[in-house]
């Protein structure tokens, strides 16, 4: 059966359960990741791993036992679908946050941070796992999250506010998922521990971030793909970039202006409100 065809058989839409994700992907994301705050080594290193799957997990089980043929196929799309992928914007926004990085640099100099920032760190944030383990860590999770995240979730919340809301949420709710991390040693965010203006630098980042990965994802009609490989080139100049705990916090600042301008040039695609309430059915064509 055709999705055009789907979208007219008189089937009930589908109903997005956003509350109900969030607390799985909350509970089957933590219940694994506080207890590796107190099992040291490789065993608390799995518990990491399995609990940053969950999300993916949740995400593709909400689809696969659902009844809704569309909302399968979408999935399958948004995976698979290179052909939807609008590639000039995704080398945009790569370069573009490659500027944001830039800006910030250059910014934190009249706060006395040192050039030496435009270079590339010997290691890793994060310890006890090795170079290879951490960038595979890296790719992993950056990898894995946008499944979860991109798969269900956004939509789940898109599907009953505009973009520029959802957004706002996603960002808020995506940066408070982190918060185990904070004690679990090793961690990027356990180092953040130093001082409580990086920690909270680090949830409220989340938010701008959210926007602009909003923006890649709807930009390229909704692919996971394109998001894949936005988080993977942020995860990587994060870590790889010698950048000052300060100046990420101006970072931060310059991601918001950045976010803020994204927003005003696509304010028809943030604020507009015709796929509330028939996401899927919009995507795909119903009259």
């Amino acid at each position: 059966m055709k999705a055009n065809e789907l979208t007219k058989s008189g089937a009930e839409p589908y109903r997005y359960r956003p509350v109900l994700f969030f607390v799985l992907a909350y509970l089957f994301t933590w219940m694994f990741w506080i207890p590796a705050i107190f099992v040291p080594g490789n065993p608390g290193a799995v518990l990491m791993l399995i609990g940053l799957l969950a999300p993916a997990v949740v995400s593709t089980m909400f689809v696969l036992m659902s009844k809704s043929e569309l909302l399968k196929k979408d999935l399958k799309i948004k995976l698979i679908g290179l052909y939807k992928v609008k590639w000039l914007n995704v080398l945009l926004a790569v370069l573009q946050f490659a500027g944001i990085v830039a800006c910030s640099i250059l910014l934190s100099l009249l706060f006395g941070q040192p050039l030496s920032q435009f270079s590339f760190t010997e290691d890793f944030s994060f310890t006890g796992v090795g170079i290879a383990g951490a960038f595979l860590t890296v790719t992993v999770a950056s990898i894995i999250e946008e499944v979860g995240w991109k798969g269900y979730c956004e939509d789940s919340i898109g599907a009953y506010m505009n973009w520029f809301w959802e957004s706002m949420i996603f960002g808020t709710v995506w940066s408070l998922w982190h918060l185990p991390l904070l004690f679990i040693p090793g961690t990027y965010q356990a180092g953040l521990m130093v001082s409580p203006l990086y920690v909270v630098n680090f949830f409220v980042s989340g938010i701008p971030l959210g926007f602009i990965i909003t923006w890649v994802y709807l930009a390229s009609d909704r692919s996971i793909l394109a998001c894949m490989i936005y988080h993977l080139f942020v995860n990587f100049m994060q870590e790889k970039i010698a950048m000052t705990p300060e100046t990420k916090c101006v970072e931060t600042l310059v991601v918001t202006a950045v976010a803020a301008v994204i927003v005003l040039m696509n304010r028809e695609m943030f604020f507009g409100t015709g796929h509330v309430g028939r996401l899927l059915e919009t995507r795909y064509g119903e009259s």
